[in-house]
């Protein structure tokens, strides 16, 4: 496997971070329920950097991917396969949440968003566009509020308000996801997100086809310019109404969840997956540096990066928490989602709320697709140089790695 140049892995390394930034910030509030700063870091010094080092030394020396890695130690080599089984479930799960960032992408050049309203065909009779807590309280006082099994949101004194349910979910759940009533029901195929998918995965093809020379290259622009939105996204954010207040959960610590074991382990979690430790990809985008690159260094740094651009989304992220817990008359936790529920129904509601929404929906889907792409580039690459080192005749022609 013939090294190239340093300054591509280090690349692919740094998207490698920002493309787990949306899916993994905001599962830690389920437990914290504010940004407890302690435990990120101590795993990250004590796990996640030495680990993160050791995959990509162990793949600069050996000069092979997550499986003829293991050479070195014969015994271990399983732990190569168990890698690339799990490569390969995360390439096949993380190319449908690009599918669907595609997906919103192509519904958000509209004049008016259509998870904004509830005047389309997937929306149910008990949809709603009530969003404030003064017009839910005002629907309540004029009895206008529909009798059916909607959500409660409790208002002043022991009264209670049922507000429909949110376009945002209706659009979610029954246009995107087509959700049916149970397993007995599987349902039919959804042709718009089938021709997304295939879109996605052949914009991934022919961004790898070529190696990491070719994707080195695509990197620079996939890795930079989610930062440039990001920095768009963050000055829209914090000149939003109730932007300080989301800002100030944000940093603010509640020091009395540090004394719980699953913040430690959410933590963990998270510098993990982040940095993509246990997953095969280091170790084979580490066989392309060159032997005595200084790996060392880049561990540090390119952690260093993955973290900083952690913390500083956070900002854009709880800057608009912080404006729609302000437009709806909510604690900021009442708007916190995590997982699918943050890019796919948490921000769609945010941007809906804004001036000139489609803009910014747009470019928040596109940032999500270049972040995802960076993400699915480092997966499919570590996936695809493992099955080669165990055909290494796949080399004697120069379209077979390319098919594969």
């Amino acid at each position: 496997m013939d090294p190239t140049n340093g300054l591509h892995h280090e690349l692919r390394w740094l998207c490698c971070g920002p493309g787990e930034r949306l899916e993994i910030s905001l599962p830690l509030l389920q437990e914290w329920r504010r940004c407890v700063p302690d435990p990120v870091p101590s795993d990250r010094v004590r796990g996640g950097i030495p680990i993160f080092f050791l995959e990509i030394a162990l793949g600069q020396f050996m000069k092979a991917g997550s499986i003829n890695v293991w050479n070195i130690a014969p015994l271990f080599k399983g732990l190569g396969y168990a890698s690339m089984v799990i490569v390969f479930f995360c390439n096949t799960y993380y190319i449908m949440v690009l599918a669907w960032g595609f997906y919103y992408l192509i519904h958000s050049f509209n004049a008016s968003l259509p998870w904004a309203s509830c005047d389309n065909p997937w929306n149910t009779p008990s949809c709603s566009e009530i969003f404030q807590q003064a017009a839910c309280n005002n629907s309540y006082a004029n009895g206008s509020i529909v009798n059916s099994s909607l959500v409660n949101v409790s208002i002043a004194g022991n009264q209670s308000c049922e507000l429909g349910r949110s376009p945002i979910i209706e659009f979610w759940e029954n246009k995107v996801l087509s959700i049916s009533s149970g397993l007995d029901e599987p349902g039919s195929v959804k042709w718009e997100l089938t021709l997304c998918l295939m879109a996605v995965w052949v914009l991934v093809y022919f961004c790898v086809w070529k190696g990491v020379k070719s994707t080195g290259k695509i990197v620079y622009f996939t890795a930079t310019f989610p930062y440039v939105v990001l920095i768009i996204l963050f000055v829209r954010g914090v000149t939003l109404p109730g932007a300080y207040d989301g800002i100030m959960y944000y940093i603010k610590p509640d020091w009395s969840k540090l004394q719980e074991a699953q913040v430690w382990i959410d933590a963990g979690t998270q510098i993990f997956f982040s940095y993509a430790i246990g997953l095969g990809a280091l170790t084979a985008l580490g066989s392309y540096n060159r032997f005595n690159n200084d790996c060392y260094k880049d561990a540090f740094v390119l952690a260093l990066i993955n973290s900083g651009t952690s913390f500083f989304a956070g900002f854009v992220v709880f800057s608009i928490l912080g404006f729609m817990a302000a437009e709806q008359g909510v604690d900021i936790s009442q708007v916190a989602e995590s997982g699918p529920g943050l890019a796919f129904i948490a921000y769609p509601k945010a941007v809906s709320l804004m001036p000139v929404a489609p803009l910014w929906a747009a470019l928040f889907f596109f940032m999500l697709l270049l972040l995802g792409l960076d993400s699915q580039f480092v997966g499919v690459e570590g996936f695809v140089t493992g099955i080669l080192d165990l055909f290494p005749m796949s080399y004697n022609h120069k379209y077979k790695g390319r098919l594969l």
